[in-house]
């Protein structure tokens, strides 16, 4: 495993649409392992492949169920469903020191496939569905900056911080 580099929002990558994994290899199975590293280095709670360069369709997302986390890794991941909205604060990893308020569905149905390419199926809610539509934006070349109603200027962040 290897910690990667994070690419930030002004760099091509993460404004192209990225590809459809084809084949689940050695080469895939070392992005996803990276990938993990460098989230958890980041402490960050999701990553795109597009973030780290790599321009495959493929997203982590930490689920936190009792406390406990949870990494999903979905491989060409697909929304079927959303029911709902709510807005609620992001940040990325790939746009640092920048948050905003994004309007996401509340509900989302997601399948992918897994490292071992077994098809799943997702239902997720709350802040696992933020981060599942924030990760798969990024593999269609978006960023939430573009979808945020609101950016926080950096003392709206502080005193947000100290509610």
């Amino acid at each position: 495993m290897a910690l990667r580099n994070i690419l930030t929002d002004n760099h091509p990558v993460l404004r192209t649409r990225a590809q459809e994994v084809k084949k689940i290899n050695s080469v895939v199975l070392r992005l996803l392992d990276d990938m993990i590293e460098t989230m958890k280095e980041s402490r960050g709670v999701g990553l795109a492949a597009n973030q780290v360069g790599v321009s495959k369709r493929i997203i982590l997302a930490v689920d936190s169920v009792d406390e406990e986390e949870k990494i999903m890794e979905l491989i060409n991941p697909v929304c079927e469903n959303k029911e709902g909205e709510n807005i609620g604060m992001e940040g990325c990893l790939s746009v640092p020191g920048c948050y905003g308020e994004v309007p996401r569905a509340e509900k989302v149905i997601v399948t992918a496939m897994d490292r071992a390419g077994k098809k799943f199926r997702l239902e997720a809610e709350g802040f696992l569905a933020r981060i599942l539509q924030h990760e798969m934006d990024h593999l269609d070349g978006i960023l939430f900056t573009d979808k945020a109603t609101r950016i926080l200027d950096p003392e709206e962040l502080q005193s947000e911080e100290q509610i």
